[in-house]
């Protein structure tokens, strides 16, 4: 009960899931490849061999999303008006639950290394809390030591903006808090991100993931084309 890792999903329905890539590609196919994207990160956290909970988003799709997934995983509601409060919900019960150290990925980031993920687990032993920048000034990632937590990280952050991690940053450092900071990565938000994931994994393992498979498949010569370069 030392190491804990929440796994913010949401239940894929149209108008829902990548919005944003949804009016370039169209909803069938960014449903495919928001499923996709959480199956390979899935594979990544189960590297690590530390417990995890899937963390469901709406309260209502339970059932579907284990449909989905599978029975086999642990699962937790996102419970909240708002994504700072459901994250703040999420690690509290985990500390409830025992958990000495916790770290929350959301699902935008389907090739986030797995080194990143340990490491955000082996820096709290020795500090408050660890975070991860994403490119878009948001984070992919935020944890905290049970001893810690401080639940004001997530109040008045202006959430989907580019002001979210330098936001918590000041709200962390505010309260002295002593805060890893990982190395920044990418969320896949948009045609420019979908792009460049490609770009920077046409000669990674993780051109044999199941988001690569997929985009072969959708988008056929142009990702051949993007691994001959």
């Amino acid at each position: 009960m030392e190491n804990c890792v929440l796994f913010f999903v949401k239940y894929p329905v149209e108008g829902k899931v990548k919005t944003r890539l949804a009016a370039k590609l169209g909803e069938e196919i960014v449903i495919e490849l928001y499923k996709s994207f959480v199956l390979d990160m899935l594979s990544t956290i189960q590297q690590l061999n530390v417990p995890f909970r899937i963390c469901f988003y709406p309260d209502s799709a339970r059932d579907k999303v284990k449909e989905w997934l599978g029975e086999k995983y642990a699962y937790m509601s996102q419970g909240g008006s708002n994504l700072g409060d459901r994250m703040k919900n999420a690690l509290i019960h985990t500390f409830e639950e025992g958990f000495s150290r916790a770290i929350l990925i959301g699902s935008d980031s389907p090739d986030l290394p797995a080194t990143f993920l340990i490491e955000a687990l082996q820096s709290l032993e020795s500090h408050h809390a660890v975070i991860g920048p994403s490119s878009d000034g948001g984070y992919y990632l935020i944890g905290f030591s049970q001893a810690h937590f401080l639940l004001n990280a997530f109040d008045g952050i202006s959430w989907s903006t580019e002001n979210v991690f330098q936001q918590t940053i000041d709200v962390l450092e505010g309260h002295s808090k002593d805060v890893h900071i990982l190395p920044q990565w990418f969320d896949v938000d948009t045609h420019t991100d979908l792009r460049e994931l490609i770009e920077r994994n046409r000669n990674t393992v993780f051109n044999k993931s199941k988001t690569f498979s997929y985009l072969l498949h959708v988008e056929g010569m142009e990702v051949r084309r993007e691994q001959k370069i």
